[in-house]
């Protein structure tokens, strides 16, 4: 089923078109499949493995730090339990993001990796060269915590833009309102929507065109070609999530697919073209 097409409420093309060449590979949270995601050590290695691009979660604590993690609780990748939302900046030395990581031969070499900032994540991006597809969670502690996360995220790449102009940033959520939030405060940054198995509906065009979006990133499961060809056709840029097979990375590339998440930047980075650029722009 394809988005409805009305004469009187013509589809609006994207305002940064992304080329037909372009091809980019995003580092999931990190070189996620050889360091513990979300940690600076996965970005190091994402950056050592010729990554053009990292992918992050964001939330903030307590007192209005940008995080970089992605669940809405410490429970699954650090040594810690419950909400992070009333941490502050000086707990986060003592929360342990890579014991949890184990390496196939049963080592735990990352013990002791702290949960990092927004802020020290991007300098290790700049450092490296590497674009950056900030993720901004949906903030389940509601309203104000959006507010300050919006803040942060603002702030920091100001700051970075400032610092590296030349380096590509994009924004995504799942959570248009935060999209909308964060167009009114950077309306040069590109935004990015992403969408859940088996949500990328007819309704897709009404959001992007109400958020000014430059691209769709919709889950892998249950995405179907003429889907992405509809996108495709408006200009969009479509960057699906989590690829980690070649065969599937070169199917969805056949699709019109302009680019891709995967754990696995070490096997499938040298899939990227184009740099990304015009997603970017």
């Amino acid at each position: 089923m394809s988005a409805p097409i009305s004469g009187s409420y013509p589809p609006v093309p994207c305002p940064q078109p992304v080329g037909p060449d372009d091809f980019t590979v995003f580092a999931h949270r990190g070189a996620s499949a050889l360091a513990p995601e979300n940690t600076l050590a996965a970005f190091r290695r994402a950056g050592a493995e010729g990554a053009a691009w990292v992918e992050l979660d964001v939330d903030v604590i307590g007192d209005g730090t940008v995080v970089v993690i992605h669940d809405s609780s410490l429970d699954r990748t650090t040594n810690c339990h419950g909400s992070y939302y009333d941490l502050t900046a000086a707990d986060l030395a003592d929360v342990d993001a890579g014991s949890w990581f184990t390496t196939p031969d049963g080592a735990r070499p990352y013990t002791g990796e702290s949960l990092p900032t927004l802020q020290a994540a991007l300098e290790m991006a700049g450092e490296a060269g590497m674009g950056v597809n900030v993720e901004l969670k949906s903030c389940e502690a509601g309203a104000a915590a959006c507010r300050r996360l919006v803040d942060g995220v603002d702030a920091l790449l100001e700051a970075h833009a400032e610092r590296w102009p030349s380096l590509p940033v994009m924004l995504s959520c799942f959570n248009p309102l935060l999209l909308d939030r964060m167009a009114k405060r950077r309306p040069g940054t590109p935004r990015a929507l992403l969408t859940k198995d088996g949500l990328l509906l007819d309704t897709w065009r009404s959001y992007v065109e109400e958020i000014g979006a430059v691209a769709v990133n919709p889950a892998d499961l249950t995405l179907e070609r003429g889907r992405v060809e509809e996108i495709r056709s408006l200009g969009y840029g479509v960057n699906v999530w989590t690829v980690n097979t070649l065969e599937r990375a070169r199917e969805l590339s056949s699709w019109g697919v302009t680019g891709i998440f995967t754990d696995r930047v070490h096997e499938l980075g040298a899939l990227g073209r184009g740099g990304g650029r015009s997603q970017a722009r």
